[in-house]
């Protein structure tokens, strides 16, 4: 499934539980001798809300939660019928969101996800190869750090990400954002994810920048944000803090994976 480019293998877990998840995430995950993806996504049993999310990057590691990923388990839980309600819970390592489902011929089509209160830290200063660069840390339950470019289209991410998720100012590495301003309603990122590289979206990252970009005066609480897979809606509400995503989800094939 995916879900504005940001595609993950979904396995339903509810019951039964595969071996060495990390090992399996990292097979899956390989766009060559694997399924291909940025990561694996296990759909399991809560104590809690309606479904429990886990979810693992390319390289095997675990994160709290993905934006993008939380959507597409909203979907999944539906369509095949693990719950009969459009508006459900879903466990995460980042604490239980809510998520309103909206449904076209039967189907999930898109999904507005309640991503709670972010939290964030002062604007600082990291040097990377050299040079210095301004970042407003954020969290959405997982770690951001979002800085502002003429053009994220120039960034060359492949040579600058890896420096700034493993900088000695966040122990438990970090997502990057790169964002344009185009007006106070409209924002333009590129990501560069923890343990995956650079990735067609981000939904965490886009709430995050949202944030960033209130909390340094340059757009309003509600924009559209572009990244390379699409457009994401997201609110930041004034009243109660939380803010609120919208986006797509998308089932692109489903199948076996055959053991060695």
């Amino acid at each position: 499934m995916q879900g504005l480019g940001n595609d993950y293998v979904y396995l339903d877990c509810t019951r039964e539980m595969p071996e060495d998840l990390p090992a399996l995430a990292r097979r899956v995950s390989d766009r060559h001798f694997g399924i291909g993806s940025d990561g694996l996504i296990c759909i399991c049993p809560s104590d809690c809300a309606d479904v429990r999310m886990r979810m693992y990057n390319a390289d095997g590691s675990e994160s709290e939660m993905c934006g993008n990923g939380i959507r597409c388990v909203g979907k999944f839980a539906y369509d095949k019928g693990l719950v009969g309600k459009t508006s459900l819970t879903v466990e995460t390592l980042a604490g239980i969101k809510h998520l309103e489902l909206h449904l076209e011929h039967g189907k999930v089509s898109a999904v507005t996800v309640d991503m709670g209160v972010p939290t964030w830290e002062e604007n600082r200063v990291l040097t990377i190869q050299g040079e210095d660069y301004t970042v407003t840390p954020v969290s959405m339950g997982n770690p951001h750090a979002v800085l502002y470019v003429d053009d994220p289209g120039a960034v060359d991410l492949p040579r600058l990400g890896p420096d700034f998720e493993h900088h000695p100012s966040f122990p438990n590495r970090t997502n990057t954002e790169f964002v344009q301003v185009l007006g106070p309603d409209h924002l333009r990122m590129r990501v560069w994810e923890r343990g995956s590289g650079e990735t067609m979206a981000c939904g965490t990252g886009a709430c995050a920048v949202l944030v960033a970009t209130v909390l340094n005066g340059k757009c309003g609480r509600s924009a559209d944000v572009d990244l390379l897979g699409g457009r994401l809606h997201i609110r930041w509400d004034e009243e109660t803090g939380h803010v609120f995503m919208t986006g797509g989800a998308v089932t692109v094939f489903e199948g076996e994976l055959i053991e060695d």
